[in-house]
């Protein structure tokens, strides 16, 4: 695999750069894109579920956003060290019935020398919220 910079270890530019293009590959919702950052053997553990693999990894985002409609995701750095970067984020969807959510959570990274995340921890929470509460459009 080729490098996919920013390269561990991280300075608190490169942390806000890797965290930055998180952002935008997330709220791609493409799940092929977005798996890209990830090794083919990541670990994952999103709420309750514990994902293996970049194949897993994209169908996991498929069914997510097939159920979490018109997704927008804002991720901010919190803290970061030689190959790891921890996040908070918020990110708000409404589900079929039309009802819409703000999803707030915290996740820690960790990446290879290459710069591929191998680990992802997320712990997440959902909130109902009004249309007219929504931050990002």
């Amino acid at each position: 695999m080729n490098p996919r910079p920013p390269l561990p270890p991280f300075t608190e530019e490169t942390a806000k750069q890797k965290v930055q293009m998180a952002e935008e590959a997330w709220n791609s919702r493409n799940p092929e894109r977005v798996a890209l950052a990830y090794t083919e053997e990541t670990e994952w553990r999103n709420r309750d579920l514990f994902i293996n693999g970049r194949a897993a990894v994209v169908e996991f985002l498929k069914a997510k956003w097939d159920r979490e409609q018109e997704y927008r995701l804002k991720k901010t750095l919190w803290a970061f060290t030689e190959n790891r970067i921890a996040v908070r984020f918020e990110y708000e969807w409404h589900d079929h019935e039309g009802q819409w959510w703000r999803s707030h959570g915290n996740e820690n990274w960790e990446f290879d020398a290459l710069g591929y995340m191998a680990c992802r921890f997320a712990s997440i929470n959902d909130q109902p919220i009004d249309e007219s509460e929504r931050k990002f459009r």
